[in-house]
């Protein structure tokens, strides 16, 4: 899969850019914002809540423990950067945004 602004492959690492809306119906990945991928997280954004739903949602997008997802930057704002360590698979969502050469991504998985 080739690199896009909102996904890079690093060796064994993959870092997503994200733009998060927090306290929404349902957690799902609904498409590109800009150069980042948009996502809406049903978590407030209040103690942690929401970074925490973003790193367990992303965990298990990818096929890996909760540990080998952390955010990078953006802990306190709704653009993130987030790694995955060795992800396992690659979910719908990102496939569907990266054969994207035009609009918005898939959604959720």
């Amino acid at each position: 899969m080739t690199n896009r602004p909102w996904f890079e492959y690093r060796g064994q690492e993959l870092r997503l850019r994200l733009h998060v809306q927090p306290r929404a119906s349902r957690t799902e990945v609904i498409g590109r914002h800009g150069d980042r991928l948009k996502m809406r997280l049903k978590a407030v954004p209040e103690g942690g809540a929401a970074n925490s739903e973003l790193c367990a949602f992303l965990a298990q997008a990818f096929g890996v423990p909760r540990a080998q997802v952390t955010l990078l930057a953006g802990p306190g704002n709704r653009d993130k950067t987030v790694s995955i360590l060795r992800p396992a698979r690659t979910p719908q969502w990102l496939a569907a945004a990266a054969a994207d050469a035009g609009g918005g991504a898939g959604a959720g998985e």
